[in-house]
């Protein structure tokens, strides 16, 4: 069987994305990044793929939606990418995206979906407001990208004990870790499961 041919779209440090690399350097997963997509130009996760040998593509917000999403359609039919990979993907995909790839869109989100998901929950909000509403317990979860946000088939979920003196840093980097370990985990399920 072939390897899995994965675009990864990103918006900052691209952690997680290098843990997914590690994966597959590991042959952990039965794939290979074909291209990184991301959102921002000075997101580190484009050197990331340079030092990687990965081709890398900005594709901005200073264009158009429609530009956006014709220009993501074109670099994922050009690469023939079969799975796609949201790794701190800070933008909303448009649905055609969404719906030409069903159940081949998958996300991690830092908290146990259903709880502090949604429109407005993304990066150190997600434990801000989990430390805010008192609970004992936070995670992560890997999901399939639906129409909505954060609203598709959970893949894979792993929960992170909140500690007493937490902040949403420290929080976040105790579920960073987590997240590192279940989106690799994940994507070789889908990859198992589908392909």
């Amino acid at each position: 069987m072939s390897k899995v041919k994965i675009a990864m779209m990103v918006s900052g440090g691209g952690t997680n994305m290098q843990a997914v690399i590690d994966a597959i350097e590991k042959g952990k997963i039965h794939g290979e990044i074909k291209v990184v997509i991301s959102s921002n130009p000075k997101a580190y996760a484009l050197e990331r793929a340079k030092l990687h040998k990965i081709e890398a593509v900005y594709i901005g917000k200073e264009q158009s939606a429609e530009e956006i999403k014709e220009k993501i359609l074109q670099v994922l039919e050009e690469k023939e990418i079969e799975l796609i990979v949201l790794a701190g993907y800070m933008s909303i995909l448009d649905k055609t995206i969404i719906e030409q790839y069903k159940n081949r869109i998958i996300n991690i989100h830092p908290s146990l979906i259903p709880s502090f998901c949604g429109k407005g929950f993304y990066g150190k909000k997600v434990h801000q407001a989990a430390l805010d509403y008192g609970v004992k317990v936070t995670g992560a979860t890997v999901h399939f990208v639906d129409e909505g946000i954060d609203t598709g088939k959970i893949i894979a979920q792993e929960a992170v004990c909140i500690k007493e003196d937490d902040t949403a840093d420290s929080l976040a980097e105790r579920v960073l870790e987590v997240e590192h370990k279940l989106l690799p985990l994940a994507i070789q399920k889908v990859i198992e499961n589908q392909f």
